[in-house]
């Protein structure tokens, strides 16, 4: 999510501090006039991305490379020293051969095409390579901006495309960009994402300008279309139980929060919400847990001895990395699994893929080893580990049946959270195992680096 952030502090850095409005800063612009301005006058208080947000852009480096390939008699531009870059674009525009990153700087705008391919009349194409599997709405915007700077220069742009991911892709030996990617075609949206470009470009180079943050209020945008890097704080002002946490609830909290009400304690009794957040906002005020003994009884109940307590991690490279596979399809590489025999102490097993092969036969095996026969395999949200089991006997037919029969025995430990028949302030609002844990048990995830760390009351 952070895939846009990381490239403005990157060409923020390879611009040597200049204040052009690039294409992603045009985009911030569009979220957050507040982000726009801090990328620019003050780039330290936005955090570095996390892993995660790295390993995003790492695959979008991927896909971008691969992108190239449906041009084999493309010019691949490197893209610094940052003048180089454009000068060395403006020269190779009379070869009339698809561009890779060429730059095109007009004034103080600035945007990096992933693809300028040459189009009929001397015009040109923009072709944007993007690692999602379907074209999104912010796209619109880009690719208009990456127009503007384009018509800036003097170039005529005939389309504007999107090389997206063919998630029904299906890997046969060596990739096949021609298969692996579809263009669509997007001219038409980003016409209308045109409208008010100008004025648009002006008020954000102002803002850029300007010697003052700007002051605006929390909102839906804070969010969308990406996560803002400034959301700790922009919203340290609210208190711990605010009404943004309310359960499935963001659309109910802005609606609080513009009649002035922060606070989950502070929402009038007679306020509609649902059952659920009731029971929230219940906790709140009281302080305490709330407790379904019989629900919790009945979801007990169900349980039958021995219990096997499974969890999956998986990768999900946006090229996949194994014959018959799929564009980010989950490759299970590791599980964890304890069993609880009913008398007596559980014992813990564990898988862990050592290379870089496929992993999955393997893992199968050693999850038929040691399952038990009998008994509730216990998942926390089973929709995940059925969905894995169901594409792993997809393609291992011959564990078809066995998986059939595991995925009939998934008992999900995330329902009675889900459901609220357990529910402690503490949870902010949360099922996630993340906010149940340290809510169940005053530790978090931290404190599980080994095994022997973890001692949970009964």
């Amino acid at each position: 999510v952070l895939y846009c952030y990381t490239k403005v502090e990157y060409i923020r850095r390879a611009t040597l501090g200049s204040k052009l409005l690039t294409k992603s800063r045009f985009i911030q612009g569009l979220q957050c006039p507040r982000l726009l301005w801090t990328a620019i006058n003050q780039p330290d208080l936005i955090p570095a991305p996390d892993l995660a947000s790295q390993h995003v852009f790492e695959q979008g480096n991927l896909v971008d490379r691969l992108g190239k390939k449906l041009f084999p008699d493309g010019i691949d531009i490197p893209i610094q020293p940052f003048n180089e870059n454009i000068n060395q674009a403006a020269r190779s525009l009379a070869l009339r051969k698809p561009l890779f990153q060429a730059g095109l700087k007009a004034s103080d705008l600035y945007a990096r095409t992933d693809v300028l391919a040459p189009a009929s009349d001397g015009a040109w194409d923009i072709i944007d390579v993007k690692s999602a599997t379907e074209v999104k709405e912010e796209y619109y915007p880009d690719l208009a901006f990456q127009r503007h700077c384009a018509r800036k220069v003097g170039l005529s742009i005939s389309q504007c495309k999107v090389a997206r991911v063919n998630n029904r892709y299906v890997r046969k030996g060596d990739i096949d960009p021609g298969q692996f990617f579809v263009i669509e075609d997007i001219t038409l949206e980003a016409d209308n994402a045109a409208a008010g470009m100008e004025g648009a470009v002006d008020e954000m180079l102002r803002l850029m300008a300007s010697p003052e943050c700007p002051v605006n209020a929390i909102g839906p945008e804070c969010a969308k279309p990406y996560d803002c890097p400034l959301w700790d704080g922009c919203h340290s002002f609210l208190p711990e139980h605010h009404v943004l946490t309310l359960y499935y609830g963001k659309k109910t909290g802005y609606a609080l929060l513009s009649e002035g009400i922060a606070c989950i304690s502070d929402i009038p009794a007679g306020f509609e919400l649902t059952s659920s957040q009731k029971i929230q906002r219940e906790c709140v005020l009281a302080g305490a847990a709330h407790l379904d003994r019989a629900a919790l009884r009945t979801f007990l109940d169900q349980l039958i001895y021995p219990v096997s307590y499974f969890d999956f991690e998986t990768i999900s490279p946006a090229i996949p990395l194994y014959d018959g596979m799929r564009p980010y399809q989950k490759v299970p590489f590791q599980f964890s699994l304890t069993i609880a025999p009913g008398e007596g102490d559980p014992s813990s097993f564990s898988f862990l893929a050592r290379s870089s092969a496929d992993p999955r036969s393997a893992l199968l095996a050693e999850m038929k080893r040691l399952l038990p026969a009998q008994g509730s395999i216990v998942a926390y949200n089973k929709a995940f580990e059925a969905g894995v089991l169901k594409e792993l006997g997809e393609a291992f037919p011959a564990y078809r049946e066995w998986l059939d029969r595991v995925i009939g025995r998934l008992t999900d430990l995330l329902e009675p959270f889900k459901k609220f028949h357990y529910y402690h302030p503490a949870q902010q609002g949360s099922a996630s195992m993340k906010k149940v844990l340290p809510a169940l048990t005053g530790r978090s995830y931290e404190d599980l680096v080994h095994p022997s760390r973890l001692h949970l009351d009964a």
